[in-house]
């Protein structure tokens, strides 16, 4: 070790010697050990691969779980909580909650045309953070309304972290409501919500992730592409977020309904609309650069979820349907399932990905809040005859995603049963380095430098007090070599 050390000292000094004759006062150039390489190719790569260095990368994985459920315009009331925590599943808890509901109000007319209300959307995030804090022994606040205007979330550590939670958004105006939160701490915060007439996304991430990572440029954006092709009563809220170096976007969608032959072509255009007018303002921190000044779409994100009440229904007959939903086939149903064949034949979302169905059809259960599916024979009176049909669906698309499992819930509160999907999801996390202190411990690992020179950022200084040790080192060396003579 000691021999590879000299060696380390020797051709660090010729190299050193080479790039700075000019500021040698001690004639360093002129001494040569003899018998070594004189070019310092060696020593040039080393250094210049060193300081070429970007930021050390590394990937750590987040836990993300996505819902969807249609709750068929009724309020967040009784004993849905119980309803809410199974379907959460809160056993198997994640980093991040991403849920998405289709209908928090009755479409009617005066909910499709009229100003937006957000009582309803406030009453379900407060479900909500009641439901995955108190899980965890925290209690939780009335919300207080308090509109603010912002278009980006950056969490920033204070005395007082968890008073307030600021959710951003951009539609015009951003609108944003700020939520009290228990000063003891609670274990989920509220990072994004979005209401859209029926159409709402609520998004929440666990405490400690906030300081664990940078998290950043938090936006939301609503398309309203129902009647006339404008109306909000169909169509998309989404969130985009950067998480560390990862950008993440979730996109909610509630589409065209019917099992017509050809509406699943409505559908079909409506996801191309969502895809054409969705987009996220830019960071004005960004440097401007005509590759990176226009607007973030859906498809310019690392990890995309898409997910609602799509409303694609099966190929088959009601009674053949029915028939496979008793024998539980699930394999031989989803062959005549719209979405599955869509996407087989380039219809839409192509190159998507969507977990095995392995659970029965989500769409349309009896008003009875039964398990008992709408319709069929023999049939009630004034019940709408439908035949059964996956229309809540979970899709992702990006590398690094994987999708740990795919189910639904049993909860008789609508007419639709909620689905979510549990995903294993990289973020790259980016540790910056100082490239020229790398590159001086890798090459004189026994040359210990002061601690004054590692913190100076002056560099004559640091010149100096190099040229100082090299002239020591010198100068022993030359003693060593003294002694061995006079020895021999």
């Amino acid at each position: 070790m000691d021999i590879e050390n000299h060696k380390s000292r020797r051709r660090f000094r010729k190299w050193f010697q080479r790039k700075h004759q000019k500021y040698d006062p001690y004639q360093l150039s002129q001494v040569s050990d003899g018998g070594e390489d004189e070019s310092g190719d060696y020593l040039d790569d080393i250094v210049m691969r060193s300081m070429e260095m970007g930021p050390c990368t590394s990937t750590n994985e987040l836990r993300i779980f996505v819902g969807t459920w249609n709750v068929a315009g009724r309020s967040p009331v009784g004993s849905l909580a119980v309803d809410l925590e199974d379907w959460l599943n809160l056993k198997d808890a994640a980093d991040l909650y991403v849920l998405g509901f289709q209908e928090i109000v009755p479409l009617k007319t005066r909910t499709v045309i009229g100003t937006e209300d957000p009582t309803e959307a406030r009453n379900w995030n407060l479900l909500i953070g009641k439901t995955l804090n108190e899980k965890h022994g925290s209690t939780w606040f009335t919300s207080i309304s308090n509109p603010i205007s912002s278009e980006n979330y950056q969490y920033v550590d204070s005395p007082d972290p968890e008073s307030t939670i600021n959710v951003s958004s951009h539609t015009g105006s951003p609108m944003v409501e700020q939520y009290e939160m228990p000063k003891s701490g609670s274990k989920y915060k509220l990072m994004a919500s979005k209401k859209m007439v029926g159409v709402f996304i609520s998004v929440w991430i666990k405490s400690e992730l906030l300081r664990k990572y940078c998290i950043s440029d938090v936006k939301v954006c609503s398309v309203a592409c129902g009647i006339m092709g404008y109306l909000g009563n169909k169509g998309s809220v989404s969130v985009s977020m950067t998480i560390e170096g990862t950008s993440f976007c979730f996109v909610v969608a509630h589409l065209a309904s019917g099992e017509k032959k050809g509406d699943e072509g409505r559908r079909n255009h409506q996801v191309s609309e969502i895809f054409r007018r969705t987009s996220f303002p830019r960071s004005p921190r960004i440097p401007t650069d005509e590759h990176i000044s226009h607007p973030l779409t859906i498809l310019g994100h690392d990890r995309i979820f898409w997910f609602g009440d799509l409303n694609y229904r099966l190929y088959l007959e009601d009674n053949s349907a029915r028939q496979l939903i008793n024998k539980l086939d699930w394999r031989a149903l989803q062959e005549f399932d719209q979405l599955h064949r869509e996407r087989e034949y380039g219809g839409v979302f192509q190159g998507w990905e969507e977990g095995a169905i392995e659970f029965a059809p989500t769409y349309k259960y009896s008003s009875s809040n039964c398990n008992r599916y709408s319709g069929g024979l023999p049939s009630k009176s004034g019940e709408k005859q439908r035949t059964p049909a996956w229309c809540d669906r979970i899709l992702w698309y990006g590398k690094g995603v994987t999708q740990l499992s795919y189910f639904r819930s049993e909860s008789k509160f609508s007419d639709h049963r909620p689905v979510s999907a549990l995903f294993s999801a990289q973020v790259e996390v980016e540790k910056s380095t100082n490239p020229k202190v790398v590159s001086l411990q890798t090459i004189l690992p026994a040359i210990p430098l002061p601690k004054a020179t590692e913190q100076s950022n002056n560099a004559e200084k640091t010149q100096s007090t190099l040229q100082s040790l090299l002239v020591k080192d010198i100068e022993a060396s030359q003693h060593i070599e003294q002694t061995g003579r006079t020895n021999r």
